[in-house]
């Protein structure tokens, strides 16, 4: 059997029994080959990614601190995922098969989606995400290329995929995510019409979907490279940052902070992420506690997939905590996850 041979027969056991919901005896039988060999073939089409199983969990299991939070911060859903572990690694993977879960079942009109395909959760929920039941026209990078060439490839593949999952056209924003000048920006702008386009079609989004970042530079990024360099976060700290959303940095209760940073930033524009009609975000872990609670309070996101202990600790802070202690508790938790007895 050649190797197409076998790819089809693959595919077509996978159809089977995932979409037609047979039986591995029944497959055999049809298919006049072993049960056993039903089971490999099923095997090797998730290693393949032709079939991606993504974790259901079921609503409402943690309903009453799901309720606390939405209360406090006006959110109209929180989702909360039980973390496996203390590790970033695995809890990205937890959030991203949640996050992965509630896009394939979303009922709501979504013509425009705007997506952070930069986002390292967000590309992870991408991969095991299944073709969403509701169609979209048009799905949008919301921020220009960051970083070096394979996170740019990595990227554009995802937002090509993800595309491809929701029925979509991708949009593209082919252009240095942060420019060196605004007079830099302005000139790459106006040579790129695909860029001005997909800027322009910021303005009507239905949903984002989003990353929440910290107030330090992210690990797949190197500073300077169509990014900020570490002065510039240096002095954007100084300014009291605490996180960013679509890097617009918010200080602790969510207040946009102005600065030189804004004109260099090639993506959606603060008045564009505040105008989509539904804004979800998805992140957890003790790192980003500052800044998840500066993007819940400053109503820059109304869905929220996020794990337990981050829940916790957005009620324990709501905006109404006094800001010293809300650093004093992020202080706490990041010295807990370097002690042995966090790593259980």
């Amino acid at each position: 059997m050649t190797d197409i041979d076998g790819q089809r027969l693959m595919i077509k056991v996978a159809r089977l029994y995932h979409t037609h919901e047979m039986r591995q005896t029944d497959i055999a039988k049809r298919l006049q080959i072993s049960q056993s060999r039903v089971s490999r073939l099923l095997a090797q089409a998730e290693d393949a990614s032709i079939v991606r199983t993504v974790v259901a969990v079921p609503q409402h299991v943690h309903a009453e601190l799901e309720e606390r939070v939405e209360s406090l911060y006006g959110l109209s859903e929180v989702h909360i995922v039980d973390a496996v572990s203390d590790d970033e690694a695995e809890l990205g993977k937890d959030l991203a098969h949640t996050m992965a879960a509630l896009l394939h079942d979303v009922a709501f009109e979504v013509n425009t989606i705007a997506v952070t395909s930069w986002s390292k959760t967000l590309r992870l929920m991408i991969d095991v995400m299944l073709p969403m039941r509701t169609r979209c026209k048009h799905v949008i990078e919301t921020l220009g290329d960051l970083g070096p060439p394979a996170l740019q490839h990595d990227t554009a593949r995802s937002t090509q995929q993800f595309a491809a999952l929701t029925g979509a056209q991708p949009v593209f924003l082919r252009t240095p995510g942060v420019a060196p000048s605004p007079e830099m920006k302005e000139l790459l702008l106006s040579r790129d019409p695909h860029a001005q386009k997909a800027l322009e079609m910021l303005d009507s989004v239905d949903l984002v979907l989003v990353g929440i970042g910290t107030d330090e530079i992210d690990t797949d990024l190197r500073p300077g490279d169509n990014f900020f360099t570490d002065e510039q976060f240096a002095r954007i700290r100084e300014l009291g940052a605490a996180g960013e959303v679509c890097l617009h940095f918010l200080d602790a209760d969510g207040t946009p902070i102005d600065s030189e940073l804004e004109d260099l930033i090639v993506g959606i524009s603060r008045e564009q992420l505040k105008n989509a009609r539904h804004r979800w975000a998805v992140a957890g872990g003790a790192r980003k506690h500052r800044a998840i609670r500066a993007a819940v309070a400053g109503g820059w996101v109304d869905t929220l997939v996020t794990d337990g202990a981050t829940a916790q600790f957005l009620i324990d802070y709501a905006p109404a905590a006094p800001q010293a202690a809300v650093d004093a508790a992020q202080a706490k938790g990041t010295s807990r996850r370097r002690t042995p007895a966090a790593k259980g």
